[in-house]
């Protein structure tokens, strides 16, 4: 992912907890090949297959939502439950709340670090970061599928710049808006959720944002 896959490509920070995890091109495509590669050897999923995403903007949503692409499937994001899908990636909350779904449930903590779920995992569920590491670093392919085309076009009509875009998850919370978007105009992303409005403009000049969304 990008020109330079050891220069930072996500940067995410979360001003309710004092968060910042800077990835590399290289480390989140590790963490993306991985998911692709739970959600196929793992799951048996693929192509014309349906993963429910219920995460808010983070880093690991963006590993999960790439991964699921890269492998073929479908995303229903932000759907109450996981009913009718194949498999579905839950908060901690989100699991805890909502109705029965497919076979195949994985909770995200979203800890710091990528951490493990610390304590119990909600019943019929499997705890997202302990599986997706047992999993290869290389997703050998195909990749894609039905959909992501159209999806693109979609962020592209956005008409974000290229460079390095700070986007404020609050102003944007559709994954399109703050992933693909970027994504599709070749940028890096400096995400910020839980944003402190009086923070962006200084944190927009630390990380050499050339704009802000």
């Amino acid at each position: 992912m990008g020109k330079d896959p050891s220069l930072p490509f996500l940067t995410f920070y979360d001003d309710a907890t004092g968060e910042r995890t800077e990835l590399s091109g290289a480390t989140l495509a590790n963490w993306v090949s991985k998911t692709a590669n739970l959600l196929v050897d793992g799951c048996g999923l693929g192509s014309g297959d349906v993963a429910a995403v219920r995460l808010p903007a983070h880093w690991q949503t963006a590993a999960v939502l790439l991964g699921a692409w890269t492998a073929g499937l479908s995303v229903a994001y932000g759907e109450p439950t996981g009913a009718g899908a194949d498999v579905e990636f839950a908060s901690l909350t989100a699991a805890e709340t909502g109705a029965p779904g497919p076979a195949d449930r994985y909770v995200l903590g979203l800890a710091p670090m990528g951490l493990p779920m610390r304590g119990g995992v909600p019943d019929g569920f499997a705890d997202y970061v302990a599986e997706v590491r047992q999993f290869g670093d290389h997703y050998p392919g195909p990749v894609g599928g039905a959909g992501t085309e159209e999806l693109v076009e979609r962020a592209r009509a956005l008409g974000y710049p290229a460079g390095r875009v700070l986007v404020d998850a609050v102003a944007h919370p559709d994954p399109v808006e703050w992933l693909v978007a970027p994504l599709a105009a070749g940028a890096s992303i400096v995400l910020s959720v839980n944003s402190d409005q009086a923070k962006l403009e200084q944190r927009a000049a630390s990380e050499q944002a050339t704009a802000v969304l």
